[in-house]
């Protein structure tokens, strides 16, 4: 299946499993109407920004967008061969995001990123219904992530933990491609919890 053919189908039946019209969709998240309907289509490709109002808004993960829809009878796999893996290039910085997670339910998701030289790609979205946290590895390069007001400059090694409740910028200062690993385990909020 295209990739594009992936996401379409996968916003539709989340869009469709809460109930929220193309309008609904459209207010929660900040993005047209058309453009949702153009996605729904798979006949736009739309970008990371996009994509990540769309997840928020539909509460689940950037990556949750790249999942396959589940059929009627399907048994989602335990195991992703690479060859399966979903892969989606974003077409303004060009970065290449593989998804690396099997179908089957988990609150643990791997994504593995190319990032070009020189590129940037800003997330401005903030807090979530769901608590969704996040660990990047870098594998190779150099990559500067800012959440909210603050900056950290990874390179090969390190490793850098953060909940996505803020606007998060990416930027690759270097001159090379950056090649590193992301973590994403969502937690249910509880209200309860909170006030305890």
């Amino acid at each position: 299946m295209d990739i594009n053919e992936r996401i379409a189908r996968r916003v539709r039946d989340l869009r469709s499993e809460r109930g929220y019209s193309l309008d609904t969709l459209a207010e929660r998240s900040g993005v047209s109407r058309s453009s949702i309907s153009l996605i729904e289509r798979a006949q736009t490709s739309p970008t990371a920004n996009v994509l990540d109002k769309l997840a928020t808004a539909l509460d689940v993960t950037l990556a949750s967008l790249f999942d396959e829809s589940a059929g009627d009878d399907a048994q989602p796999s335990p195991v992703a061969r690479r060859a399966d893996q979903p892969v989606w290039t974003d077409p303004d910085s060009g970065y290449v995001r593989r998804n690396l997670s099997p179908a089957e339910a988990s609150p643990l998701q791997f994504v593995e990123v190319h990032f070009p030289a020189g590129e940037r790609v800003a997330y401005d979205t903030g807090a979530r219904d769901n608590e969704v946290w996040q660990q990047v590895w870098v594998i190779g390069g150099t990559i500067e992530i800012t959440l909210g007001n603050t900056t950290w400059r990874l390179d090969a090694g390190d490793c850098l933990a953060m909940r996505l409740d803020r606007p998060i910028g990416y930027h690759n200062p270097t001159s090379a491609t950056a090649h590193y690993l992301v973590g994403l385990v969502t937690l249910p909020f509880v209200a309860a919890r909170r006030a305890t």
